[in-house]
């Protein structure tokens, strides 16, 4: 059978931004493997004092794409970098790009983002916000246009609980439009006086800004042919082009990691919350559905207007993920991938109460990394445990809303575009989580971990000195636990003597 999403994107221009990122390089890849595209132009800044071909042509080193180079060596040929950085209020692109695109361009991808949870509100709001409402006032100058995909975030509206597949306008507190006219009328410090205010009850600068960038688009584009794409925390690949290829730790992976090397043993959690990962190529494969679909839909209509759909991503509750899931697996597979790094046998306690998790730092983390920092200072080693620990505290922070409650989803929309797919293209473009067996993924995403974030060798001599390391670790960790017994009964039994 025909794949029509394959037709659809057959000597079509494609411009990408966020195409760097983590799921921006996997929407490169799919497109030149999957896809006949004509051209990709993607936005890039100069990085490191790289210019921007420079950039792209490290990519051919990226393990994400040594499938597709193998396959076709000159895949790369048609992408076309186009400076700019989504920082500036034109987004830096120069006229004569600007022309360019405006002349050649089929199809916009919106996936730049700035997603640290800790920016402050000028910085976030101009490369989430702004950045957006440029992108729309572009695409409006776009004659060729069939198909425009801002993608947003599961979190953008998460100050309610059910979520479903709609604008949430109601929920800020002042309109987009005024707080762009705001943020160009001060500078960045007194505007930044004004975000305790404006951010309101959203936990952060992040899903503040990614909020107000979902009602430009429903307010400004909605003459576009656009959708919205709404994923959850994106992790490691379930099966393309490797599986478990990963080049990020952030947001759940941060747990994953830290419990994998045996240096997170305490972790302010609740383990009955919904836990909302999904894989990139999941992701990258429902964009490009979601974009055939958006200008399928558009073409039947005969181009009236109509209200952007919005396609929520996240864990099906046929098929939910749990947190609780997340640290059993991370624990009961270690064996399967053991690290060759780890510094202690995997286990983590948890609690949801903030004191008791601060208390706990101190004896779990912070006590062993002063220990391990003196040995390795003692052996003229450089200190690094309590800096990790300061990271990994610092990230611990940033997401504890995220770790301890918990939201619902509608995926009314993502189930009908699954449900519209023929086979052939549910099988090209798969991105169905209710189908995901999260058990087997956790395999894959563990390899990936090893491989791409801890940068060990996928050999068996390496599985193997993993393998005894483990063993080692693990009779090390039991006796630790029978001295800790002992030392608690002597204590108690100390106590006791004392009254009787």
């Amino acid at each position: 059978m025909e794949s029509e999403i394959k037709n659809f994107y057959k000597n079509k221009n494609i411009f990408l931004t966020g195409a760097s990122g983590f799921l921006g390089r996997m929407i490169v890849e799919k497109l030149l493997r999957s896809t006949e595209v004509n051209r990709i132009y993607v936005l890039l800044r100069p990085k490191r004092g790289k210019e921007i071909q420079e950039r792209i042509c490290e990519w051919k080193t990226d393990p994400v794409f040594a499938l597709l180079l193998n396959s076709k060596p000159n895949a790369m040929e048609r992408i076309v970098a186009i400076a700019g950085d989504c920082q500036f209020a034109d987004l830096g692109i120069s006229a004569s790009d600007c022309e360019l695109l405006k002349r050649h361009v089929e199809l916009v991808i919106h996936s730049a983002a700035t997603l640290s949870f800790e920016n402050p509100l000028h910085l976030a709001l101009d490369i989430n916000t702004r950045a957006t409402r440029y992108m729309v006032q572009l695409a409006k100058e776009m004659p060729h246009l069939v198909a425009f995909v801002y993608v947003s975030t599961a979190v953008s509206n998460c100050v309610i609980q059910h979520i479903t597949e709609r604008f949430y306008p109601e929920h800020l507190n002042c309109s987009a439009d005024k707080v762009l006219a705001l943020r160009e009328m001060l500078d960045a410090k007194l505007f930044n006086s004004f975000a305790p205010g404006l951010v309101d009850k959203f936990p952060n600068t992040y899903t503040y800004t990614k909020a107000l960038a979902e009602q430009v688009v429903q307010t400004e584009a909605d003459d576009l042919p656009i959708c919205i794409f709404r994923p959850g925390a994106i992790v490691a690949t379930n099966k393309e082009p490797v599986s478990g290829w990963i080049d990020n730790i952030y947001g759940p992976i941060v747990i994953v990691y830290g419990i994998f090397l045996g240096i997170l043993r305490i972790v302010r959690v609740n383990l009955k919350a919904n836990c909302y990962i999904v894989p990139v190529d999941g992701c990258a494969n429902l964009i490009l559905a979601s974009a055939w679909r958006t200008a399928t839909e558009r073409r039947q209509k005969f181009r009236v207007k109509s209200a952007p759909i919005i396609y929520n991503y996240v864990p099906s509750n046929e098929n939910m993920m749990f947190n609780g899931d997340l640290k059993r697996f991370t624990e009961e597979k270690y064996d399967v991938y053991p690290s060759t790094k780890a510094i202690w046998h995997p286990i983590a306690h948890t609690t949801q109460i903030w004191w008791v998790y601060k208390l706990a730092t101190i004896f779990y983390h912070l006590l062993p990394g002063y220990a391990i920092d003196l040995v390795l200072r003692m052996q003229g080693q450089k200190p690094k445990m309590i800096r990790i620990y300061d990271k990994i505290h610092k990230n611990m922070d940033m997401f504890k809303n995220f770790m301890i409650k918990s939201w619902s989803f509608e995926t009314l929309n993502t189930d009908r575009l699954w449900a519209s797919m023929s086979a052939a293209d549910q099988q090209l473009f798969e991105f169905d989580v209710k189908s995901l067996d999260w058990s087997s993924y956790f395999d894959r995403l563990l390899y990936g971990i090893r491989i791409y974030l801890s940068k060990e060798e996928p050999t068996e001599e390496s599985f193997e000195r993993g393998r005894r390391k483990a063993r080692r670790f693990l009779v090390l960790h039991r006796l630790l636990q029978f001295l800790l017994c002992c030392l608690a009964f002597f204590l108690v039994r100390w106590i006791l003597n004392l009254f009787l």
